[in-house]
């Protein structure tokens, strides 16, 4: 006779590792080329001036400069306006 109740394997113990996603430098610090400004899953971030766009969406410098953040306007493609951040360097 058993002493203790059959355990069972234990679906939800496994995690993911954190991906560090975010802005990583604010508007008003200084980027050097090659500079990392934002990680993100997707383009909620638009590249602006002197800034370009990795292929998993991470915005970084091209030249060096100060970081600035604004914002544009962008028609979907329901035909509705909406205003995305945009982030430049320079």
């Amino acid at each position: 006779m058993a002493s203790k109740k059959a355990g069972g394997t234990a679906k939800n113990l496994r995690d993911s590792n954190p991906k560090y996603l975010g802005v990583k430098l604010y508007a008003g610090e200084v980027a050097r080329s090659g500079d990392i400004i934002v990680r993100q899953r997707g383009t909620r971030v638009l590249p602006g001036r002197n800034v370009k766009m990795g292929k998993d969406h991470t915005i970084y410098a091209v030249k060096e400069g100060k970081v600035t953040f604004g914002s544009k306007r962008m028609v979907n493609f329901n035909g509705r306006n909406n205003r995305k951040p945009i982030v430049h360097v320079g």
